[in-house]
Order: structure tokens, then C-alpha cells, then sequence
């Protein structure tokens, strides 16, 4: 047994990861540019990160299969 989860799992743990980046650097850009680097703006970052994740990582699983077809239509393969 080597701890690693099952290759069906790529996706959700892809989208969960990606989603989870994006969204922490987006939140944070947004929540800085809005509120300047001050205390309330570190204290609304992690509400705007949970927040967009929520929104973001279903998102991703439901866009990802989609985008990776129009990419395989568009690129050769090596």
C-alpha cells in the first residue's frame, strides 16, 4: 500500500489544489488593491479566500473536463 489515493481521484484533487492556489492569490490581490495593506484587509482575506473557493473549486470540476477536451482539440500530440 503505498498512501496514494486512487487515479480516479486526479480530478477532484486537481481542482481542489488548483482552485484553492488561484483563489488565495485572486482574494488576496482583490482584497489588497480594495482595502490597502492595512489590518482589516488581513482580517478579510481569509473571509474572501473561503469564500470564492466555495464558488471556485465546483467550478473547476465542472470546467476543467471541458477545457482539457478544447485542448486536445487545439494541440497535437507530442
Amino acid at each position: 500500500m503505498s498512501g496514494r489515493l486512487p487515479a480516479r481521484c486526479a480530478l477532484p484533487v486537481t481542482g481542489f489544489i488548483l482552485s484553492g492556489i488561484m483563489t488565495i492569490i485572486i482574494s488576496g490581490v482583490s482584497t489588497f488593491m480594495a482595502l490597502g495593506f492595512s489590518r482589516m484587509a488581513l482580517g478579510a482575506w481569509p473571509i474572501a479566500w473561503v469564500t470564492s473557493w466555495i464558488i471556485a473549486f465546483p467550478t473547476v470540476l465542472v470546467v476543467l473536463p471541458v477545457v482539457r477536451r478544447m485542448v486536445s482539440r487545439m494541440v497535437a500530440v507530442p
